[in-house]
């Protein structure tokens, strides 16, 4: 019986993409869903073929159950984007990780890969959560771990939905649009986690994971600009309001989603040399998403003529 890739976080947005991209490759994917996960998404999961289990990172039990007789177990659950009732970063970040991880050793899971990001100079709770949990799968005993710390998303962090608003050409920038980061598609992050399963040089390490040029957000603006023609208008957050907001939260998911706006605002860029040489993967650009940002208008546009 072939043993298979067990993918936690699998509805969501970088998950599926894991599940999609192994079932390509005609691999063995079982994923953990809840009974509360959308509908929509444990539908396509199904119609691709992989196999679903029903549990929850607050149920050890299922946990357990979840891991036996899987190879490989890919965590990329977090609970900063859930509603969900019961769901904390203590919850789910801390105390389910680290509860998947015991499940994964008792199983004798033979490697696990977990999408933590990369290291930021604040201080927070979130990320405070994702360092213990690597120091407990590096210290499990499983035969096997990759940490693949990726920094922000381009699909989520340079959206309307978080006031990069493409569609009309306006942006809110955080402090003065300067800070440079290595912004990757989660597409590239769902590409290095499967290539990482089979890759000896990512085992037992730890993979920093970014596009190869660092942009400030005024950087890609002048992007969309530049490609499309159109002159876009601004507004920003100032960096003290930033900090102020920070400071201010006392919910421990509030103080994190603050702290990541603020480091977008002050910048960090990181060497994604090492995991694109160990892995043998090349990022794709943050000009590439602009390019099919901007193609997809084009296409609305031309389906809307009468």
């Amino acid at each position: 019986m072939e043993r298979v890739t067990a993918v936690v976080g699998a509805t969501g947005l970088l998950g599926g993409a894991i599940c999609e991209r192994l079932r390509a490759s005609d691999l063995a994917v079982r994923a953990l869903v809840r009974p509360t996960s959308a509908p929509d998404r444990v539908e396509r999961l199904g119609a691709a073929g992989v196999e679903l289990r029903r549990g929850d990172l607050k149920d050890r039990s299922s946990l357990d159950e979840f891991c036996q007789g899987a190879r490989a177990v890919i965590s990329t659950a977090t609970s900063t984007a859930s509603r969900q009732a019961g769901d904390s970063i203590q919850s789910v970040d801390l105390d389910g990780q680290l509860a998947l991880v015991e499940a994964a050793r008792r199983a004798g899971v033979e490697h696990f890969v977990f999408v933590s990001f990369a290291p930021m100079e604040v201080d927070f709770p979130l990320q405070r959560a994702k360092r213990a949990v690597e120091q407990a799968l590096m210290r499990s005993g499983i035969p096997r771990y990759t940490l693949l710390q990726p920094t922000y998303f381009t699909e989520v962090w340079l959206s309307p939905g978080l006031g990069f608003d493409f569609l009309n050409a306006h942006a809110r920038l955080l402090g003065r649009g300067l800070g440079r980061l290595n912004w990757i598609s989660f597409e590239d992050v769902a590409r290095f986690a499967a290539a990482a399963l089979e890759n000896p040089r990512a085992w037992n390490a730890v993979l920093q994971l970014g596009g190869e040029e660092a942009l400030g957000q005024l950087d890609v603006v002048r992007l969309f600009q530049e490609r499309s023609g159109r002159h876009w208008t601004l507004e920003s957050v100032p960096e003290q309001v930033l900090r102020e907001r920070f400071e201010g939260a006392t919910d421990p998911l509030q103080r994190s989603l603050a702290a990541l706006m603020l480091h977008v605002a002050l910048g960090g860029p990181i060497n994604p040399g090492p995991a694109m040489e160990a892995l043998a993967l090349r990022p794709s650009r943050v000009h590439d998403y602009v390019e099919r940002v901007l193609a997809g208008q084009r296409g609305s546009l031309v389906e809307e003529r009468p």
